[in-house]
Parts: C-alpha cells; sequence; structure tokens
C-alpha cells in the first residue's frame, strides 16, 4: 500500500505541477479532475496509469493521432435523469447526442489502432459503443434545437393548423389596416407590435371608431393601440393551438428523456471516460512540454535518475531562455543514502527537491524528464523535511518543528522509504543539533532506508564515511571563481568555503585570519583537506570531459572515412560494371571481325547472315527488359560513369606525360666505363656477354659463349663489372 504525506508533496511544490499540467485540459471537468491528481495506492494501477499517458504521447509523433476528445458537462443532465418525472430540453439532449459520438469516435479509433494503442484500446473496450441515444434524439430535435414537427402525428397536425391561423390572422389585419388607412384614423406609422402581436397605430381622437381591443398607448397619448375585431377570434384560437402544441412538445421531451434514463449508466461512464481522456492527454502534452519519458521500473532496490531535471525549474528557464542543469543521482544497496555538502546556493536544496519531485510525479502517473537510461523502483512510503518550518500557529520555534518531525520519521521509516531532509540538525546548537542529528541518522540507516540529506555538519559527513551504504556528495564549485557548478559529485563531502566565500565578497583578510584562530586547528585542517579534494575532483572533471571531446573527434573522423570508403566502394562498382560492358563490346567487336573474316575467304552470305542473327539472339537473351524510361536512365547512368572515368584516365594521361617529359628533361647519368672482363649486353638485348678485348677505335670483342662478335662501346650497356682481384 503507497502512502505518501501531504507535508511531502507540499514541500516538493507538487501542487504547482498539477496547476501546469491542468493548464493542457481542454474540458472544465478535465481541468478540476487534473487539479486533485494524487500519488497511487496501489502499483498496478500506477503502471497502467503510466502506459496510457506513454501510449497517449506517441500519438504525437505518428500518422494515427487521437480524435478529438472535447466535451460540454452533462453534470446537471445527469442529475435531472435521475428525478422522476423531470424532462430534458432540447439543447440539454443535444448535449447527450455530442458526448455519444464523441465517445463511440474514441472507442472505435482505440479498438482499429490496437497495434499502435494497446493500453488506450484495453482501457475503452469495456465501454458500449451505440447510436441508440444518437438516433432517438435526433429522430426527435432538429439542428437548431427544435422539436421537429413531425416528432408526433399530433405535433404535426398542431403546427400546420397554427400556421393556417397564422395566415388568417396576417390576412384579416391586413384587411383591417388598409380599411382604417383609407378612413384615415392611422397615424403615419400605421401599425406597431404589442406582446408579439400586430397592432393598429390609432389617433386618439378615432379610437372610439375602432372596433377591436385596445393594447396601449404611446407616452404622449397621442397613439391608441387595437387589435382589430376582425383578428381577435383568430387570435384567442391561435393560443389555444400554440398552448396544445406546448403540451405536445413536453410529452414528446418526457417520451424522450424517460428512453434516455434506460442509458443514464452508460452516459456516466462517457463523461467519465471523457474526463479521463482529457487528463490522460494533458499528461502527455506536459511531458512533451519538457522531454519527459517513462523510465524503466525495476523490482530492484533502485534508483538511477540520469540528467535529471526539476520541472518547475526547467520549464522557468525555458520561458526565460536560460540554461538548466541537469543532475544524475543514483541510490542502491550499497549507496542507499547521500549525504550532500557544501557551500550554500550551489544547489544542494534543489537536488534533493528533484529527486522527491520526480519520484512523486512518476507515483501519480505523471512521466519526468530524465534521460531513457534512467531506472526506477516504486516507494510505499517518501517523507521530508524541507525548507523553514516555523510555525506561528502552534508556537512551534524551527528545531522544535523539526524535532516533531524527527518523532513522525521514526514512526514511520522503513525499508521501502524515501526520507528527503534538507539541513539536516539546524536550527540548535551546532555541537548538539550535530550529535543528536547524527543519531537519527544511524537510526534510519539501521532500519535500511533509502534517503537523501543535506548538511554543513562535519560529524554527518565523517558518518557518511564510516558507513558501508551511505555515501558523501558535494555540489561542485569552480576552484577559482567560487561560483557554482550545479553538479553533484558522488564519492566525497563538499567543503562550506566558508573563509574563501568571505574573503570572496571583500571580507579583510585579516579578519578571517581572526576567525580562523577562533576554531579549532583540526576544523580548518578537515574543511581545508575537503576543499583540496574537491579541486582535485574538478581537475579530474575536466580531463574527463576533454577525454571524451576527444573520442567523439574520432568518432566524427571515423565516419567520414566509413562515408568516403562508401563512396569509392560505389564508384569501383560503376566503374567494374563500365569494364564488363566495354568487355563485352570487344568480344563482340572479335566475333564479328571472325564472322566477316569466315565471309571474306568463303562468300556465303547465308552462314554470315546466320550467324549473326545467333550472336544477337545471344545478346538479346541476357537483356532485361526494360521500359524506355528505365533504358533511358541506365544509359544516362553510362554514359555519366564512362565520362568520369574518362576525365580521370584523362588526368592520369597528362601526369604520365609530364612525369616523362620531367624524365627526359633530367640530364643523363654518365656513362660506365667498360673494362675487359665486364659482362654486358646489347641496348635493347637479352644476350648476356664478357668483354675479351678493347681496341683503339672503341670496339670491344664480346664473348658469348658460342660465338664472339666485334661491338662499338657505345651500344653495350653494363650488366656487372669485373670484380677486382
Amino acid at each position: 500500500m503507497i502512502n505518501i504525506h501531504q507535508k511531502t508533496l507540499q514541500d516538493l511544490e507538487f501542487a504547482t505541477v498539477l496547476n501546469q499540467v491542468s493548464e493542457y485540459c481542454i474540458t472544465a471537468l478535465g481541468n478540476e479532475a487534473a487539479l486533485s491528481i494524487s500519488p497511487y495506492k496501489d502499483k498496478e494501477t500506477l503502471l497502467f496509469s503510466l502506459q496510457l499517458t506513454n501510449e497517449y504521447i506517441s500519438s504525437f509523433y505518428n500518422d494515427n493521432r487521437i480524435p478529438n476528445h472535447g466535451f460540454d458537462s452533462i453534470t446537471k443532465e445527469l442529475k435531472l435523469l435521475k428525478i422522476e418525472n423531470t424532462f430534458l430540453e432540447p439543447h440539454s439532449l443535444k448535449k447527450l447526442v455530442s458526448i455519444s459520438l464523441t465517445s463511440n469516435d474514441l472507442i472505435k479509433f482505440f479498438k482499429k489502432f490496437e497495434t499502435y494503442y494497446p493500453t488506450l484500446q484495453q482501457f475503452s473496450n469495456k465501454i458500449e459503443v451505440t447510436t441508440d441515444i444518437i438516433n432517438k434524439i435526433d429522430s426527435v430535435v432538429n439542428r437548431f434545437n427544435e422539436v421537429k414537427d413531425d416528432a408526433s402525428p399530433t405535433l404535426y397536425q398542431l403546427r400546420q393548423q397554427i400556421n393556417k391561423l397564422k395566415g388568417k390572422i396576417n390576412s384579416s389585419f391586413t384587411s383591417a389596416l388598409n380599411h382604417y388607412h383609407n378612413l384615415e384614423y392611422l397615424d403615419d406609422i400605421r401599425e406597431s407590435v404589442v406582446d408579439n402581436k400586430r397592432v393598429l397605430a390609432v389617433k386618439a381622437m378615432y379610437r372610439r371608431k375602432v372596433k377591436g381591443a385596445i393594447m396601449g398607448g404611446s407616452k404622449t397619448g397621442s397613439i391608441v393601440y387595437i387589435e382589430p375585431e376582425t383578428t381577435l377570434q383568430h387570435t384567442r384560437e391561435l393560443n389555444n393551438l400554440q398552448y396544445e402544441e406546448g403540451e405536445e412538445v413536453v410529452r414528446i421531451l418526457k417520451e424522450v428523456t424517460n428512453y434516455i434514463r434506460f442509458y443514464l449508466p452508460l452516459l456516466e461512464l462517457y463523461q467519465s471516460f471523457l474526463t479521463k481522456i482529457d487528463v490522460i492527454s494533458a499528461k502527455a502534452k506536459y511531458a512533451k512540454s519538457m522531454n519527459a519519458i517513462l523510465p524503466e521500473i525495476t523490482e530492484n532496490r533502485e534508483l538511477y535518475l540520469r540528467d535529471a531535471f526539476h520541472p518547475l525549474l526547467y520549464l522557468n528557464n525555458l520561458e526565460k531562455k536560460e540554461i538548466t542543469h541537469p543532475q544524475t543521482i543514483q541510490l542502491k544497496e550499497d549507496s542507499r543514502i547521500i549525504v550532500i555538502s557544501g557551500p550554500n546556493a550551489g544547489g544542494k536544496s534543489i537536488t534533493l527537491k528533484t529527486v522527491g519531485l520526480l519520484q512523486v510525479m512518476l507515483q501519480s502517473g505523471l512521466l519526468i524528464p530524465v534521460h531513457e537510461r534512467s531506472k526506477v523502483c516504486l516507494f510505499d512510503r517518501i517523507v521530508s523535511d524541507i525548507g523553514d518550518n516555523q510555525s506561528i500557529e502552534n508556537h512551534l520555534s524551527t528545531y522544535s518543528y523539526r524535532l516533531k518531525q524527527m518523532n513522525y520519521f521514526l514512526k514511520k521509516i522503513n525499508k521501502n522509504t524515501l526520507f528527503l531532509i534538507d539541513e539536516f540538525g539546524t536550527g540548535s546548537d551546532p555541537e548538539l543539533g550535530g550529535a543528536l542529528a547524527e543519531t537519527f541518522l544511524e537510526e534510519f540507516y539501521a532500519r535500511k532506508a533509502f534517503g537523501i540529506i543535506t548538511t554543513h555538519y562535519a560529524n554527518l559527513k565523517l558518518l557518511a564515511n564510516e558507513k558501508d551504504e551511505m555515501i558523501n556528495a558535494n555540489m561542485m564549485f569552480n576552484e577559482r571563481t567560487l561560483e557554482p557548478m550545479y553538479k553533484l559529485a558522488l564519492g566525497q563531502a563538499g567543503s562550506s568555503f566558508t573563509f574563501e566565500v568571505a574573503q570572496k565578497n571583500g571580507i579583510p583578510y585579516s579578519l578571517i585570519n581572526r576567525a580562523k584562530k577562533k576554531i579549532e586547528r583540526s576544523k580548518v585542517r578537515f574543511d581545508a583537506t575537503i576543499a583540496k579534494l574537491q579541486k582535485e575532483r574538478a581537475k579530474l572533471e575536466k580531463t574527463g570531459e576533454n577525454l571524451k571531446k576527444n573520442e567523439k573527434k574520432k568518432q566524427s573522423e571515423a565516419d567520414k572515412l566509413e562515408e568516403i570508403n562508401a563512396k569509392i566502394q560505389k564508384k569501383l562498382e560503376s566503374y567494374q560494371e563500365l569494364y564488363d560492358s566495354n568487355q563485352r563490346l570487344i568480344y563482340l567487336g572479335q566475333k564479328v571481325n571472325d564472322l566477316a573474316e569466315g565471309y571474306f575467304n568463303n562468300k556465303r552470305k547465308r552462314e554470315l547472315m546466320s550467324e549473326l542473327f545467333k550472336l544477337v539472339q545471344i545478346e538479346n537473351s541476357k537483356r532485361k527488359k526494360q521500359s524506355a524510361k528505365q533504358a533511358k536512365a541506365e544509359k544516362a547512368k553510362q554514359q555519366k560513369v564512362k565520362q568520369e572515368a574518362e576525365k580521370k584516365v584523362e588526368v592520369i594521361r597528362k601526369k604520365k606525360k609530364e612525369a616523362k617529359k620531367k624524365e627526359a628533361e633530367k640530364p643523363a647519368p654518365p656513362k660506365p666505363v667498360l673494362k675487359v672482363g665486364d659482362r654486358v649486353r646489347m641496348q635493347d638485348g637479352k644476350a648476356v656477354g664478357s668483354i675479351d678485348n678493347i681496341d683503339d677505335k672503341g670496339k670491344a670483342v664480346v664473348n658469348y659463349g658460342i660465338f664472339t662478335t666485334n661491338v662499338s662501346l657505345d651500344q653495350l650497356e653494363l650488366v656487372e663489372a669485373v670484380k677486382k682481384q
């Protein structure tokens, strides 16, 4: 059974989140329901609710958008339906038609797209889809919210008679009007309307001469309004018919209302269903506004919030176009309590509230703004003590109130509890308050509870260092500027940077030095050691960031090389296709050449034509059938590849020519002096011989073993010089 105290919801400003969610509702009932969202009592209902929101948010990113769910509240109509002998007016009946249509559309939609929205389909499949209500009301009430003439035979007949009678009244009134106008008994305006009846505007002096009922007069008394006697009888008859019409309309509406009463439970279900859909839609829109997701919910006792944002802070900064710093926090069996320390205004309280608010939101069916690799577990109870809780009404000091809270914690905390305490132990004498806080923390630790506390007390930092399942953490500060980095570093306590911050804010060094002397030397050394460790941590963070940047750079270069490799591979394939095509054309050319040579020798035209036809048939059997468009595209592609290849070949040829030209321009290397015994060969020759003799005319006798020859020394190349003895 999950139970989260109301005080915790206040501490974490959960009501503000609900206000923001409710603004996304499009109905009054949805808005009201969103404001009353609270943590779920059981796990199954919670997981179902989370999945509903998660499926709805997916509709924003696919083609199957969920239809509109807007509706007018029918609460008043539902109350009337519960009272016997009451009837609904036409506009109320039309509201029932509208809510039925909207509900039917959504239920059918979820059934049709069950693959995309299985949970929403499961949520809606127990609600009946019926057109009975719609058909019944539409058969009686028209689109102008009036009862139709043909709603009953009696009503039809009455309205026919009323229309005829109205015609007679108009006719008789027109006749009287013309008669008295000719006698000049009427004023210039001639006629007027009193009580929805046409009346003659008679001059006061002639009122006794006009027969009829006096209906009133003008303010000045110069005009008297008279209904002619000829129309009076028709008017009385009309009144009777209109009374009967009214009674018939009420009878019809009562009949329809009695028919609808049978569907009262279904109509209540429709309104409840659409209200819940409105809340789910609002949750999804709220989640989208801050990129919230449904993280993995694990059965293990582990909470891992990666790149977690405080929702209220994130949305507020987004509006101001300011940066929000995410936090990564992990609670698990071997580090289930985190003691956060460090200077004020470094973000300790925000980190604490981020964890608490995200956990409460998730356990209330809301998605949370964290990285997709995050993991969460569910807690049976979340308790908190955050902010200044001085109670004027109960005449309690902050410390008294905190002691009262600790007493409540001691009664409630167990292994399935998450506790969140800001500025733990403050409000009393530092040494005594610190000692009591340490005792409380030891008790919470012994009960296997999970929790996060913020503190300045050194004894609590030391306790976290000594206990196996407790861990220190600090909010990192820039060691040079002493500006907060809003980043949580797990593993070591944080220095309060008391003297450093004081010096940065202009407090004279002599005063700071005197203050240092007034406290225990060991305390200063302890704080200084922590500060030093924090600076080292900051350096390591920077090194880590640099390594990450280098890794990203290498990855980017590897991706570029991969892309280049893919392009080269594609070009090689294109060139291979071109080469194969050219080889085929060479083969065809050789075949045609062979046939031409055969024909040249034997002059057999029929044999030539037969062989040519066979060759064409063989080639055509290899071709694929293509449309003119495909063939054109293929030809254009081949042409493009060919042009590219020719360009590259041209470049290569040009380079070779230039290389040859440069080679030719190089001065020839000095020719070796040939001696007797050297092994030589003729230029451009292959046979190697040895020089037996060289005469004065520059000719040598070369011995090839089988024969000798006289050759000019200029025509010989040195293969191997004779070895010196």
